[in-house]
């Protein structure tokens, strides 16, 4: 009688099965379109998962990577990977153009692990969210502010960090396109000669934004803003900042200019016992003309010419005497 021998199965086979297995489940547990939320819950050991993930990262597939850095910390929330796969998360939704989830993904790494010595990378992460999201400047500002926040934030907190020099340059960017925000607004002002309104802008780039490239435009509008609202001492300080910090820029050679053109009214002395009247003086607009004066002896407008004797139509000459309709006969 044969008697039948079971042959065990080749360990080689049985890995390369469950490999295969394995390569399917998260194949079609990580797909591109899902989210955390969506993929479903199959337990997997966290050097699989984070493996998967960090591959998915280098492959440029940063949505599906994203997804699997957040299966590690769904299964593993006490795993030691798990705190690196947060922060890995936050930078594959940041690689991915998703802002807003790298932004709470980082925060929730700093909620958790507040001094974590990647806690300064994850306030870069944050404020280079903020950063990437900076629009023009005719649009609203809201994210730009917070982008100076975030950036002062990282380096109020960490100013000997590797990412401090970084945070500090584009900290300066910042506050030059909020200054040139200022000044979109006070140009919008100043062409509908609302002067109040401009210099009001105008003069919170010089407060606020001192060291940006706006400054010395900022002076020169100031000083055709008080001009045309008459204050001339304050028109005068202006040009004389501008004159003293930019010597030699063209925005200097425009504001005095500009002073000189618009010299200080003269007012003649007054004769003993003579009442003072105030009279009403309108300062000039900058760059509107002004007309010349007329002269002694010129005609006033509309006021006939008459040369001898001659007299223009319809209009008699001196010493003759006009004919009255009452008696001026009808026909001749």
């Amino acid at each position: 009688m044969r008697t039948l021998t079971l042959r065990p199965l080749p360990t080689r086979s049985l890995a390369i099965g469950v490999a295969a297995a394995l390569a399917v489940s998260l194949a079609g547990c990580s797909g591109g379109s899902r989210n955390r939320a969506d993929l479903p819950y199959v337990a997997r050991d966290v050097g699989t998962l984070y493996s998967a993930a960090k591959q998915r990262l280098d492959q440029g597939r940063y949505k599906e990577a994203a997804a699997l850095f957040d299966e590690v910390e769904r299964q593993h929330p006490y795993s030691v990977w798990a705190r690196r796969a947060q922060l890995m998360g936050a930078f594959s939704y940041y690689l991915s153009g998703d802002y807003t989830q790298a932004i709470q993904g980082a925060q929730r790494f700093l909620s958790v692990h507040p001094g974590n010595r990647d806690a300064p990378y994850a306030y870069y992460l944050v404020a280079m969210s903020y950063y990437e999201q900076i629009s023009d400047v005719t649009r609203d500002q809201k994210i730009t502010q917070q982008a100076q926040d975030s950036l002062g934030e990282l380096m109020r907190r960490y100013p000997t960090s590797r990412y401090a020099a970084d945070a500090r340059l584009k900290l300066d960017l910042v506050r030059d396109h909020l200054a040139g925000k200022e000044m979109e607004i006070g140009r919008f002002y100043e062409r509908r000669r609302q002067w109040l309104a401009a210099t009001l802008r105008f003069r919170r780039v010089v407060d606020q934004y001192q060291t940006t490239t706006h400054t010395p435009e900022a002076l020169l509008r100031l000083t055709e803003g008080y001009l045309a609202l008459g204050v001339r001492n304050e028109a005068e300080r202006s040009a004389a900042v501008l004159g003293a910090n930019y010597p030699g820029t063209d925005w200097y050679s425009r504001a005095y200019k500009l002073m000189k053109d618009n010299p200080p009214a003269t007012i003649a002395p007054l004769a003993p016992g003579q009442p003072v009247v105030a009279t009403p003086v309108r300062a000039a607009v900058p760059g509107e003309a002004t007309g010349a004066a007329p002269k002694a002896d010129a005609p006033l407008p509309n006021t006939p010419t008459t040369t001898g004797g001659d007299a223009q139509a319809g209009v008699p000459a001196p010493g003759v005497s006009s004919p009255s309709p009452a008696t001026t006969p009808i026909g001749g």
